[in-house]
């Protein structure tokens, strides 16, 4: 196998007690089975021993981890235009439009994100997260818009993830949601898994269960619906999606966690990522940036003023 580089990451004192492949996984922005992977062929060790999965990491402890060169990427650039809020050598900052899957997966290998990136950076995206997901240090789902930011070298994206490990990383979403919150401000502490039911579908204290966080502010109400801001203090899948429908108020239009029906003819959720915020990997400059509302949220919102 051929070695790119050599990762080297310190456990901290939150770190005690946590399974070396979940450590590596947040900690190297690798998928769990990626991570998984290198620790079964030996590309992993713990104060220079190499070691099970399994591992319970204590506070101090060394981990190198050897990441092999990404496999050609079996999908193709294409020309798709991107809005692009920013732009410099080492990332760039990306208003995904609804209706957009990310990156590469079954029955969505092409008019993805990542084709897009691929044409526009040719061969300057970050390898870390592997063949499919080049340059992508967080994602949004297909139906969300908003903001993500993509790196362009493997220093940056190592830089940003460690942001997003420590809960520095600012994201701010809008959503429009089924129902009002009883209270205007709140925070939602439940922890996530993959449901045991569906495998698309996360849920509360699923399979394999982490912590998730998320802090919501009410904006604007409604008869039916109210205007919300989430900020997320965990990064997990579907966070908002699932945290908001747990307090029986899913996003309007959500079709996996509510009822899509009775939303004015919105598809998919009313979901925005609208706030980024970042210290940049090399210039160690705050950055913020935000994204206006777009056109299907605007005319949703004003469906539901209407309402009034």
């Amino acid at each position: 196998m051929e070695i790119t580089r050599t990762l080297e990451l310190f456990a901290e004192e939150a770190d005690d007690g946590a399974r070396l492949d979940k450590f590596l996984s947040e900690r190297a922005s690798l998928s769990r089975s990626t991570a998984e992977k290198l620790i079964a062929q030996g590309q992993v060790a713990v104060n220079g021993k190499q070691t099970a999965k399994s591992l319970r990491l204590k506070a101090n402890d060394e981990v190198t981890a050897l990441i092999p060169d990404p496999q050609p990427l079996d999908v193709r650039p294409q020309d798709i235009p991107l809005d692009i809020v920013y732009e410099d050598d080492d990332l760039l900052v990306v208003n995904k439009p609804k209706g957009m899957v990310v990156h590469p997966a079954p029955g969505h290998y092409e008019g993805t994100l990542v084709n897009a990136l691929l044409y526009h950076c040719a061969d300057g995206l970050s390898g870390i997260n592997g063949v499919i997901r080049p340059g992508i240090v967080h994602r949004i789902d297909k139906d969300t818009s908003g903001l993500l930011i993509v790196a362009k070298n493997d220093n940056a994206h190592q830089a940003l993830a460690e942001q997003i490990q420590a809960h520095s990383f600012k994201r701010e979403y809008e959503a429009v949601v089924v129902g009002n919150f009883r209270d205007d401000a709140g925070t939602i502490n439940k922890p996530l898994g993959r449901s045991p039911h569906d495998r698309k579908k996360q849920a509360i204290n699923g399979l394999n269960p982490r912590s998730a966080v998320t802090h919501y502010e009410v904006l604007e109400r409604f008869p039916g619906f109210c205007y919300c801001k989430f900020r997320l203090e965990t990064g997990r899948t579907h966070q908002i999606r699932v945290h908001a429908a747990s307090l029986g108020h899913p996003v309007a239009g959500d079709p996996v966690y509510g009822d899509p029906k009775h939303t004015f003819g919105l598809q998919g959720q009313c979901l925005h990522a609208r706030v980024i915020g970042f210290v940049h990997p090399t210039t160690k400059q705050y950055m913020e940036f935000t994204s206006e509302l777009p056109e299907y949220f605007q005319h949703f919102l004003a469906q539901c003023r209407k309402r009034t």
